[in-house]
């Protein structure tokens, strides 16, 4: 392979990465018309064909269509899109344990979202809770980079950058914690299954403003795959091989932390995701982000749409947060990967 042209050896690149991204992409399909089929309502996979062709009863055709499908969709948008945000951080960072929470996203998100829940706004306008926790999450990403700006005026330091989003974490935990104390029972338990994670208010409405969210954002990220290759190398390594290393990290910061920011506002906080299916794939096919990038998305959103299913499913009429699964199961399959990673 080595005494190859490099013609030859970037075709068959080319050719390994689409084979794994074609497989890649059926195991989201495959996961897709799992997560529609199954369900507590009697409803399965042969009236799935039929709902798809309008020859099913109306019931069929109404869960199918307006709620499976949807929430499948999201399902897939949410888990691909934490899935690649945090493959872009552990590239922005160079920290393997980096994960889309990091820098205080998730904590903003959750300050919006409880204070319209603890308010009782959610009740007369049932957009407010996704809009508070989108704005929380904006609202966490200009502090974090206001206080990254101000304290490494010669550049975006990525370290000052970690510590700023621990310290904005931090505040937004306390915040939260004060709003949980001034709540009522009801609101208190809201607010804390939000945070666990969950995909029961999907619908194709909001499901089309997440896409919008995340599909120039996912673009940005995944035109920096050759720039984050040479960034591995170090940040001089990456100056002088050509690439504009302030824009690469502005860039990569912006959009990755948009894409946490649509998918918490839209889902909740759903852990383990981004953590675990981008070491997955690095293990698995290593660390060139032309294949890490894309794989990382698409692993993400089979990942979430399993998950999302067992949720439903396990115990029966009684649903599971989907956080609380990906925890559960995505504990033992890290400690997994890490164990086998230290056995290479």
């Amino acid at each position: 392979m080595a005494g190859l042209p490099a013609s030859v050896r970037s075709g068959r690149a080319v050719t390994h990465f689409g084979a794994r991204i074609g497989c890649l992409a059926l195991a989201v399909l495959a996961a897709t018309v799992i997560s529609v089929s199954i369900g507590a309502s009697g409803v399965g996979p042969g009236d799935l064909w039929h709902a798809l062709r309008g020859h099913a009863d109306p019931s069929a055709r109404t869960i199918v269509l307006q709620l499976r499908l949807p929430r499948a969709a999201l399902a897939a948008l949410v888990g691909g899109a934490l899935a690649l945000s945090g493959c872009t951080f552990q590239a922005l960072l160079r920290n393997p344990l980096a994960e889309p929470y990091v820098l205080g996203i998730s904590g903003g998100a959750a300050v919006g979202a409880v204070v319209v829940v603890v308010t009782g706004l959610g009740v007369f306008l049932p957009w407010a809770l996704p809009l508070s926790a989108l704005a929380g999450a904006m609202a966490a990403m200009a502090l974090v980079m206001a206080i990254a700006r101000r304290a490494s005026p010669g550049g975006l330091d990525t370290r000052v950058l970690i510590l700023s989003g621990v310290i904005a974490g931090a505040f937004f935990n306390a915040v939260i914690l004060l709003l949980l104390s001034l709540a009522d029972v009801e609101s208190f338990r809201s607010a804390i299954f939000w945070m666990m994670g969950n995909l029961s208010a999907a619908a194709w409405g909001p499901n089309a403003l997440l896409a919008a969210l995340l599909v120039p954002a996912a673009a940005a990220v995944l035109s920096l795959a050759r720039p984050f290759n040479l960034l591995s190398r170090g940040e001089e390594v990456a100056y002088y091989l050509g690439a504009s290393v302030p824009r690469v990290k502005l860039t990569a910061y912006l959009a990755a932390s948009l894409m946490v920011a649509a998918a918490v506002a839209a889902a909740g906080v759903i852990g383990f995701v981004g953590l675990i299916v981008p070491h997955a794939v690095r293990l698995a096919w290593g660390n060139d982000h032309r294949l890490l990038l894309p794989a990382s998305f698409l692993a993400g959103s089979a990942f979430l749409l399993l998950a999302d299913t067992l949720a439903r499913i396990v115990v029966s009429p009684v649903e599971l947060p989907t956080g609380v699964v990906t925890a559960v199961f995505g504990v033992p399959f890290f400690v997994v990967l890490l164990m086998r990673g230290g056995r290479r």
